[in-house]
């Protein structure tokens, strides 16, 4: 008997025919067309559709909608407000959320179960609820306010809340988890014993951050960006509540023309504008990263 017939016969995989791999995957694609595609599809028609008073449109299809959104100085203002504070509110949770992120990363202490109740513990109480509390805090005769005056440090409140200022305060609050935890499983995934490496070279704290850790955790501040960015422009509660009616957002100017002057084609257009100039932004970053890790690969 020769070797290769005492050998056991290796185990067949089982190979799934391409029909069999359409029935697996048709839920998924079912669910994500009727969640997902078909929405945007019905945005993208009603933004070509013509505004009524008595119905969501009138018959017909224009281009007016996007005319209006693209030529008026007042739409292109709220865009640009847009885009400047959900950059401004990233850049914020990335500064403080990165440093948290690390030290919950290396810490080895015994706080550390509670450090990462402190960061998904306000994830579990409502925004409405949230924001409550930053109203009592900002407000003319909140916390800030009342303490500086008494103290003697101001006369006048600070303008504290409907403003941009306090729409950022409450950005930041409510998104910092969602960059929190990216950099988190990133910063994870860096061998300490590269830190070392550097350290022992001669490299200094910062020349470490800067050319060993923030390069390797490019995915998670990538992804945390991204989230960060996304979840800020499509806000709508935190605007209103924090801003009121002086701070003027697309989200919140979309669901006006919605519901308040009934201009449906009008508020997907502008719906639609935000998407692609949000996209436009998300692209560019992920091409900016995307070079950055094929350096470091």
């Amino acid at each position: 008997m020769t070797v290769a017939a005492a050998l056991p016969a290796p185990p067949q995989r089982s190979r799934f025919m391409p029909s069999q791999m359409v029935l697996l995957i048709l839920p998924a694609l079912v669910l994500v067309a009727f969640l997902l595609v078909i929405p945007y599809l019905n945005i993208i028609v009603m933004s070509f559709r013509v505004p009524a008073t008595s119905a969501p449109y009138a018959p017909g299809f224009t281009f007016a909608n996007y005319v209006r959104a693209l030529a008026d100085p007042f739409y292109l203002a709220v865009l640009w407000r847009t885009l400047v504070i959900c950059s401004a509110v990233t850049l914020i949770c990335f500064i403080i959320g990165f440093p948290v992120a690390y030290h919950l990363a290396r810490t080895k202490s015994r706080l550390r179960v509670v450090l990462y109740a402190c960061i998904l513990s306000p994830l579990l109480v409502s925004t409405v609820i949230r924001l409550y509390g930053w109203m009592i805090i900002l407000a003319n005769n909140g916390i800030i306010n009342a303490g500086l005056q008494d103290w003697g440090l101001i006369s006048q409140p600070l303008p504290l809340m409907y403003n941009e200022l306090g729409v950022i305060i409450g950005l930041v609050h409510v998104n910092l988890p969602f960059m929190v935890l990216p950099l988190l499983g990133a910063l994870q995934g860096v061998n300490p014993v590269l830190e070392e490496a550097a350290r022992s070279l001669g490299a200094r704290g910062m020349t470490v951050m800067r050319r060993v850790i923030i390069p390797l955790a490019m995915p998670g501040i990538q992804a945390g960006v991204i989230l960060v960015f996304v979840m800020a422009a499509g806000s709508f509660v935190t605007p209103v509540m924090l801003g009121g009616s002086r701070v003027k957002l697309m989200t919140p100017m979309v669901v006006q023309q919605l519901t308040e002057t009934f201009l449906w084609p009008l508020g997907a257009a502008l719906a639609i504008v935000l998407s692609v100039a949000g996209g436009l932004l998300i692209l560019a970053w992920m091409r900016f990263t995307q070079r950055r890790m094929k350096g470091i690969a």
